[in-house]
């Protein structure tokens, strides 16, 4: 159905009501309050969503400039965080202080922010996308001068626009355990011995309970045997952070298309955002800044577009916004994931934080969303897999290294 023929007209649809499709939303009325827009999704909110709940301060400094940077402000920060891998272990003070936050509350909440903002929400499963010529079609009945696809990892957007590619996955699972003291008040990411990079974690969310979970990069498309199973998940879990498994509950898994080298976005008045964009850090699986900033990004850029009656311009400039914002840093991570694969490598990263502070603020930033492989972290690892440098050497007071 052409949008000649649809059934409703919108200024900017948005299809998928998660971080980025409500970050859109608020990112189009935050440029052009009186713009007239449709926010989509299967579900009803508040729902679940399987995820770490980490939240970076990059994603509170994306949304305070479209005045939702308060978003999660009654829940407790944390600054502490831990990494390991068997015997080699580096603790410290994170720079800037981190949330963790379930994803029924995030998403709820930011959802009710676009609505507030002006953004009509409604229950409906996107089931197409005609991009056009003319206005894109969704499901062929709700035109958009717009559409910006924030539907996920399993994007109907994305796929009817760039097809299935292959891309490199992981798999994870997710559950949330009583905190312990030895989980209180911190970030404990513990490597594994299996694909890299595979690690389990544990996030105290500040209540009472831990968001904690395991995940690996999963074999290629010609080894579907070797896909690990949910047992054998929750079985590395309870090996890697003893008690979590066995305490946990509330169990989702789910599968994590990582991140390339490079990103793209086709011309046209359809935007992808968020999972759909295929943004998901490719080192440590982390996707909600990602999700934020390019729905925002995409909002703003459908809202000046229409401003200019030029829609059709919108993809290109979002491909540049997105490419300036996130393009250095996508090649570095998808560097660093390489070289993560390499047990070796992982160790001589942790000790080398442990060694050198603006190391470890370093690999915090590459983590979260916004950090680059430096000189000083390039030296460092260089340093630490040099032979005769197989311990960590004695650290400063923070962070600190042990064992």
């Amino acid at each position: 159905m052409t949008a000649a023929h649809a059934t409703e007209h919108w200024d900017l649809v948005v299809v998928g009501a998660g971080p980025a499709g409500a970050s859109a939303a608020l990112g189009a009325l935050a440029e052009r309050p009186g713009l007239r827009v449709l926010l989509l999704d299967r579900a009803d909110f508040p729902r679940d969503k399987s995820c770490g709940d980490g939240i970076a301060p990059h994603v509170l400094d994306a949304l305070a400039g479209v005045g939702a940077g308060d978003v999660i402000d009654d829940w407790t920060p944390l600054r502490h965080l831990t990494l390991s891998h068997g015997s080699v272990e580096v603790s410290g003070e994170m720079r800037r202080e981190v949330h963790v936050v379930p994803r029924r509350v995030l998403d709820a909440r930011l959802v009710e922010r676009a609505v507030a903002a002006g953004a009509v929400l409604r229950r409906h499963r996107a089931t197409s996308i005609d991009p056009g010529p003319g206005d894109p079609v969704v499901s062929a009945e709700i035109s958009g001068r717009v559409v910006v696809g924030a539907d996920g990892a399993h994007s109907v957007v994305r796929t009817t626009l760039l097809g299935t590619t292959r891309r490199t996955r992981a798999i994870a699972i997710r559950g949330y355990a009583p905190t312990t003291p030895e989980i209180a008040g911190r970030q404990v990411i513990r490597y594994g011995d299996r694909r890299q990079p595979s690690y389990a974690w544990a996030f105290d969310r500040g209540d009472g309970l831990a968001n904690v979970g395991y995940g690996e990069l999963l074999p290629g498309e010609r080894d579907h045997d070797l896909t690990p199973s949910r047992k054998l998940l929750l079985e590395q879990l309870e090996l890697l952070l003893p008690g979590a498994a066995s305490t946990g509950s509330d169990w989702r898994g789910h599968h994590l298309p990582l991140s390339g080298w490079r990103w793209d976005q086709p011309d046209g008045a359809v935007l992808l955002a968020g999972d759909a964009a295929g943004l998901v850090n490719p080192m440590t699986g982390e996707g909600i800044y990602y999700a934020v900033a390019t729905g925002i990004a995409a909002g703003r850029t459908a809202a000046r577009c229409l401003a200019a009656g030029r829609p059709e311009d919108a993809g290109a400039r979002h491909r540049d916004d997105v490419r300036r914002l996130l393009g250095t840093h996508l090649r570095h991570t998808w560097t660093a994931s390489r070289l993560a694969r390499s047990p070796r490598v992982v160790d001589a990263g942790i000790r080398a934080a442990a060694r050198d502070r603006r190391v470890f603020d370093t690999l915090v930033e590459i983590g979260l969303g916004d950090g680059r492989i430096d000189p000083r972290l390039a030296g460092g690892l260089a340093r630490s897999l040099l032979p005769g440098r197989s311990r960590p050497a004695a650290p400063p007071p923070t962070p600190t290294a042990t064992r």
